[in-house]
Formats: C-alpha cells, sequence, structure tokens
C-alpha cells in the first residue's frame, strides 16, 4: 500500500460492531434503545437537581455535571453510528473524524476528572464534616471544575495534534464504530512511534492519576469510619459512597478492560464490542446507579414529576 500525506485524505470508513447485513437493524434498535435511555435518564438527574433547592450542595453540583459530561460524551459517538446505519453508510470525513477523537477524548477525561472531584467531596464530608461547608464552598467547586475543564482540553487537544502529523495508508478502514484513538494511530503509514508514546503516557496519566486519587481518597474514608463508634453513622457513611463507589468500578473496570486488552491482543472486532460498555453502557447506567440507592435523589424525582403534572392539570 502506497502511504499518502493526511492533507489528501478526504473521509474514513467504520467497519463497525458486524457486518452483517441482517445484524444492522438488531443493531441500530439496541443502541438506538440505549442511547435513548441514557439521555433521558441522565436529563432527569439534571432536572430533578436543579429544580430542588435542597439539592444545592457540592456532591449534586459534580453529580449534575457528570450526568452532562455523560450525555455529551455518548452523544460523540452513538448519532453518527446511528445514520450511518440507517443510510447504509460506513464514511466519516477526516475532517469529523478528528472532531469526534477530540470530543471524545475530552468528555471521557472530564468523566474521569469528576469522578476524582466527587471522591474528594465524600472524603471532606465524612472525614471533615464540621469543616465541609468552609472547605467545600462554591467558589473551590467552580475552581476545581474550571481546572478539570483546561486539563481535558489540553489533553484532547494534544492526542488530536498528535494524529494530524500523521500520514495514513490507502487503506483507511477503521475496525471500530468510531474514530478510536489507538485504531487510528494503527492505520497510519507514517512513523507512530512518538503517537503510542503519547497515547499510552497520556491514557497512563489520565487514567492512573485520578485512579490513584480516588483510591487516597476511599483508603481516608474507610479509615474514618473504621474510627466511628455508632453502627448506624457507620451504614449512612457508607450508603453515602456507594453509588459513587459503584459508577467508579463500572468506569474504571470498563475502560482499562479495554485498553489493556487491546495492548495484549490484536483482535480490533472484539476490541470494539468490548469499548461498547464504557461509551454506552456505563453512561446509561449511571443515572439507575445514582436514583435507585439515592433517597434525595428518589424524593426530588417524585417531586418533579408531582409538578410537571400540576402544570399539565392546569
Amino acid at each position: 500500500m502506497e502511504p499518502g500525506n493526511d492533507t489528501q485524505i478526504s473521509e474514513f470508513l467504520f467497519l463497525g460492531l458486524s457486518e452483517e447485513p441482517e445484524l444492522q437493524p438488531l443493531i441500530f434498535g439496541l443502541f438506538l434503545s440505549m442511547y435513548l435511555i441514557t439521555m433521558v435518564g441522565n436529563v432527569l438527574i439534571i432536572l430533578a437537581i436543579s429544580s430542588d433547592s435542597h439539592l444545592y450542595t457540592p456532591m449534586y453540583f459534580f453529580l449534575s455535571n457528570l450526568s452532562l459530561v455523560d450525555i455529551c460524551f455518548t452523544s460523540t459517538t452513538i448519532p453518527k453510528m446511528l445514520v450511518n446505519i440507517q443510510t447504509q453508510s460506513k464514511v466519516i470525513t477526516y475532517e469529523g473524524c478528528i472532531t469526534q477523537l477530540y470530543f471524545f477524548l475530552f468528555f471521557g477525561a472530564f468523566d474521569d476528572f469528576l469522578l476524582t472531584l466527587m471522591a474528594y467531596d465524600r472524603f471532606v464530608a465524612i472525614c471533615h464534616p464540621l469543616h465541609y461547608t468552609v472547605i467545600m464552598n462554591p467558589q473551590l467547586c467552580g475552581l476545581l471544575l474550571l481546572v478539570c475543564w483546561i486539563m481535558s482540553i489540553l489533553y484532547s487537544l494534544l492526542q488530536s495534534l498528535m494524529v494530524l502529523r500523521l500520514s495514513f495508508c490507502t487503506d483507511l478502514e477503521i475496525p471500530h464504530f468510531f474514530c478510536e484513538l489507538n485504531q487510528m494511530i494503527k492505520l497510519a503509514c507514517s512513523d507512530a512511534f512518538l503517537n503510542n508514546m503519547v497515547m499510552y503516557s497520556g491514557v497512563g496519566l489520565m487514567g492512573v492519576g485520578p485512579l490513584i486519587g480516588i483510591l487516597y481518597s476511599y483508603s481516608k474514608i474507610i479509615s474514618c469510619i473504621r474510627g466511628m463508634s455508632s453502627a448506624q453513622g457507620k451504614y449512612k457513611a457508607f450508603s453515602t459512597c456507594a453509588s459513587h463507589l459503584s459508577v467508579v468500578s463500572l468506569f474504571y473496570c470498563t475502560g482499562l478492560g479495554v485498553y489493556l486488552s487491546s495492548a495484549a491482543t490484536h483482535s480490533s472486532q472484539s476490541s470494539a464490542v468490548a469499548s461498547v460498555m464504557y461509551t454506552v453502557v456505563t453512561p446509561m447506567l449511571n443515572p439507575f446507579i445514582y436514583s435507585l440507592r439515592n433517597k434525595d435523589i428518589q424524593v426530588s424525582l417524585k417531586k418533579f414529576f408531582g409538578m410537571a403534572g400540576i402544570k399539565i392539570t392546569k
């Protein structure tokens, strides 16, 4: 295959999860259903928090941002996939692919940082309850969120610019359903050693770094819980962390599992199927995890639907 200059590339082709024509309607229906559930679930979380003044706390401030990021994260990949299946097209433009890559990395990194902030919030609430409102003041929460924005932008911008420097072969088929960074680097005809170094370093920093912060926060939380004399106090403290722990476990087990498996195996198809877990399933399950295990969210949702019912009857 002849190497080509990246300025001459006009489009890539997605191979998707399966090339079997008879499976396309099933895949379309399945992903459309999961996408709609993700949208509705996360929008309801945002509406419940924004409509209840009792939930104007750092914990729910970060949770509403997590729901918003999950909506955007899923929207970077699934709509394009659904359109391609519906139109029986596998094409994405070069510019569209780079744009999709940028926003996918941005919202993925932002999701990661938010989970870390939520762990720190739980640490302060449980280990320093008397100083919680002073430490987690609105100014600090806003500043932490701004830092997350900036770091996510820099990370996704760096990785996207590194892809722009690559030259690609005439074989421009991406064995995936979106422009995944690792798969794009594999398509390059030019030397991709620097790209691989930056990619794995970035994944290490963005994945392992926040994870260390989360584990450190929870090590302190466990120490504080063990020091409590009241069994009821221990249960209440742990119950406030249960939802977050479930989301963190789901996010990291699926995300890191995909990258570790892609490094260990050469099966691109299995990597594409595995990536469905952290790109689609995790954002879809987050609202259920928080609403089912959080009485405050349940009460706010009931109030919200009650207010909406009253307005409709009027």
